[in-house]
């Protein structure tokens, strides 16, 4: 990781995939995740983790699995929004979108159990970012 500031606009620029996050930052033991997104993820839980979003373009719905029954909560550009752990969840984007993610280093974007993982998913821990 770099000792100096890093702009997210030109880091995401500088890769095109799909649901595949690159580490932008560490603060102690949690990785700083940058992604673009667009259409559906999977659905997954982290066991033992919460899982901060934060949208910094486009808009991110999270389907969330609660005791009270299935909702959808709708995130527009600057939004944020914890997934507590334990909670069955799945992302997804009506277009194109940009979002960050903080969660401990080692978590992988499918979680620890999950439902068929679609080619078009990277089951991740995250990939160095490089400019």
């Amino acid at each position: 990781m770099s000792n100096e500031p890093l702009l997210l606009g030109e880091a995401l620029a500088s890769f095109d995939a799909l649901w595949s996050p690159r580490i932008a930052a560490r603060v102690n033991d949690y990785d700083v995740r940058i992604a673009k997104v667009e259409g559906e993820h999977v659905w997954h839980v982290h066991e033992d983790t919460d899982e901060f979003f934060l949208v910094l373009d486009g808009e991110l719905h999270l389907s969330l699995r609660e005791p009270a029954g299935e909702r959808t909560v709708r995130l527009p550009r600057g939004a944020v929004f914890t997934v507590p752990r334990g909670t069955e969840h799945k992302p997804s984007a009506p277009s194109r979108t940009a979002i960050l993610m903080f969660e401990p280093t080692g978590t992988l974007t499918v979680g620890d159990r999950h439902d068929e993982v679609p080619a078009h998913v990277d089951a991740t821990t995250g990939h160095t970012l490089t400019n």
